[in-house]
């Protein structure tokens, strides 16, 4: 008997995550009202570089994302003012998990779920309890050229978003920001794994123009802005990307007569 009760205890709470989660996810496409996203800065290779760096963040520093936000909502024919609403918190000091490095499905699954404690531990930032939790990991360009994949996790509604600590890379860091964000909502990637080239015709911002090369913007979940069929570069910053139709479904910003302008 007792052994039933725990059983029907544990799937009421199960059931009620669940509950939870789903309005959660809900709330956050339905786009009706501002997501609180809180950002979290973190130093994340020790170098005085880093610390200096985030220890000088400013909120006006992200500026830039919800204002770009704001007009891709505005494209997609929904007039919702203020779509983000961003918090800075205090730097941190404590290190996420670090993502498995055999990619086994376990072994992800795992860190997923240590991730999310982690970032429960962590989340002690001041203002309203945030929709989506960013935590920016900072490394300095002198020690580090090449960045690592960050990560944006719908289940959780958190990302690690891994950036340069420098002000030459402020305008690049936040494309980083807003792929990682979007992947918080339900979009995928619209690139090739194997070279990162985006992926004919939902990693093409305009897949229609003609000609279609150069391209002149970036489909954010493309993550680059394609020359010809087989190369393409890093967008300079959020001006030059824009949300496409997949990605734009992914989120909710399509359906309900909803189409962009052009």
């Amino acid at each position: 008997m007792i052994r039933k009760i725990r059983i029907a205890i544990l799937l009421f709470i199960l059931a009620t995550v669940a509950i939870a989660s789903w309005k959660a996810d809900k709330a956050a496409t339905d786009w009706n009202d501002s997501l609180h996203v809180t950002l979290y800065p973190i130093p994340a290779d020790g170098s005085e570089t880093s610390r200096h760096y985030v220890e000088r963040l400013q909120k006006e520093d992200f500026q830039d994302f919800p204002i770009w936000l704001e007009e891709e909502i505005r494209r997609y024919n929904n007039p919702l003012l203020r779509p983000v609403s961003i918090q800075l918190a205090p730097p941190l000091e404590a290190q996420p998990p670090e993502f498995p490095s055999d990619g086994n499905m376990l072994a992800t699954l795992w860190w997923s779920l240590h991730l999310r404690y982690w970032a429960w531990r962590h989340d002690a930032a001041p203002g309203p309890r945030p929709d989506v939790r960013l935590f920016l990991l900072y490394h300095d360009p002198q020690q580090t050229s090449v960045l690592e994949h960050s990560v944006g996790l719908d289940k959780g509604k958190l990302g690690l978003v891994k950036l340069f600590a420098s002000r030459a890379d402020s305008a690049r860091n936040l494309v980083i920001l807003a792929h990682e964000f979007l992947h918080t909502l339900g979009a995928s990637d619209k690139y090739a794994p194997d070279g990162l080239h985006p992926r004919f015709p939902d990693g093409y911002a305009e897949p229609a123009l003609e000609p279609r090369y150069p391209q002149r913007f970036a489909e954010i979940m493309g993550g680059r802005l394609p020359l010809n069929d087989a190369s393409s570069r890093i967008p300079e910053s959020l001006n030059e990307t824009l949300i496409g139709d997949l990605t734009a479904q992914e989120i909710g910003l399509i359906g309900l007569n909803k189409h962009p302008k052009r």
